[in-house]
């Protein structure tokens, strides 16, 4: 890759956080871009000012929907670094969706270059209360102004940046969330593990209505038999009972989130019996109606660690642990959090830290 142009402008004023800082409403000055063409390969790469995009009407991904996304995080330590949280894996998740959407893949490291500047200029934007960060978005979209149904030709890189708050509006508190049937989000071997707004799409209706009923998000179902647990709307699955803790095993349909990997990794090493296995729904609630449930939690980047309060499938409503987060998921959001923020030590290699260095203002 040539080297990264940099074409920004320098703030005067001292960046001051609303107290709620919400999620995904308050982005910063700079996005980074890069070009892509068959015969230039990924090019033209540029730090510059955020401002809106501007494209023809007949661009390729608003009609057929060529296009893919990540979400990482990037959080300022109690020493005063700023670290990614395992942006490697982001990387590599981000090109196995390109492979599946017919989008040429981004170097590992063209793409950690990219972050490592973007981030070093909006170091500021940081926000450092707790459970605060700043949310990083990786988009690539099919770029050729042409109504047919092909890949496209040339594609565009963006990398967006938004300083966050808690995800859900409960905070840490318990989510309610709805299984139903009367809708599927994704089939095996379809788009359910790529992170590709076709699937996000496919939940907007089922989640619209959930939310009327007082639910925070769906549990979505498998899209053949309607029987068997995958994922909720924004984050993995896991079911805590007395005997071991299960996880839907990836099958195809359902997103492999880095977050599951690490509450993965961690209970192995904490001795405890975690399972990636098929898990109906009818066994959720034999387990629940025998004593055997103890917790239910997803995970996810956005919310870290989400603890289940209320899990209701048709007139089938079980009360998780009274209502409060169970101590498992407790333990692991603080695990988590703490080596994001450089409270504990990093035995893993998954944080990559940003290098501060000076950049002229063009």
């Amino acid at each position: 890759m040539k080297q990264i142009i940099f074409n920004i402008k320098e703030r005067t004023e001292k960046i001051q956080f609303p107290d709620n800082l919400g999620f995904g409403k308050i982005f910063t000055d700079h996005v980074f871009e890069m070009d892509y063409t068959e015969n230039k390969g990924w090019h033209n790469p540029v730090i510059k000012p955020l401002s809106n995009l501007q494209m023809h009407p007949a661009t390729m991904f608003i009609h057929y929907g060529q296009a893919i996304f990540e979400g990482l995080k990037a959080y300022k330590t109690v020493n005063g670094e700023v670290v990614m949280f395992r942006p490697d894996q982001h990387i590599q998740r981000l090109n196995i969706s390109a492979r599946r959407i017919c989008i040429p893949e981004v170097d590992n490291d063209v793409l950690l270059t990219a972050l490592n500047e973007l981030i070093n200029i909006e170091r500021d934007w940081i926000p450092t209360n707790q459970g605060e960060s700043l949310y990083i978005r990786p988009f690539i979209y099919g770029n050729d102004p042409f109504l047919g149904v092909n890949p496209a030709n040339s594609y565009k890189l963006i990398i967006l940046l938004s300083p966050v708050g808690a995800y859900y509006p409960e905070g840490f508190k318990p989510v309610k969330i709805l299984a139903q049937d009367d809708y599927v989000r994704a089939v095996r071997k379809g788009l359910g593990e790529c992170k590709t707004p076709a699937n996000y799409a496919a939940s907007l209706l089922a989640g619209k209505k959930a939310m009327k009923q007082g639910y925070t998000q769906v549990l979505w179902l498998d899209g053949v038999t309607q029987r068997y647990i995958e994922e909720v709307g924004t984050m993995n699955i896991f079911i805590n009972m007395k005997d071991e803790i299960v996880t839907p095993k990836l099958n195809g349909s359902i997103l492999p989130g880095i977050t599951r990997k690490t509450v993965i990794h961690l209970l192995k090493e904490w001795d405890m019996n975690i399972v990636e296995r098929e898990i109906t729904i009818d066994e959720v609630i034999e387990k629940y109606d025998s004593g055997d449930v103890l917790g239910v939690f997803g995970t996810g980047t956005a919310a870290v660690i989400s603890s289940v309060g209320w899990l209701t499938f048709k007139d089938k409503e079980m009360v998780i642990n009274n209502g409060e987060a169970g101590e498992l998921a407790i333990k692991l959001f603080d695990e988590i959090t703490s080596i994001q923020y450089g409270i504990k030590e990093d035995a893993h290699n998954w944080l990559f830290t940003i290098e501060k260095k000076e950049v002229s203002v063009s």
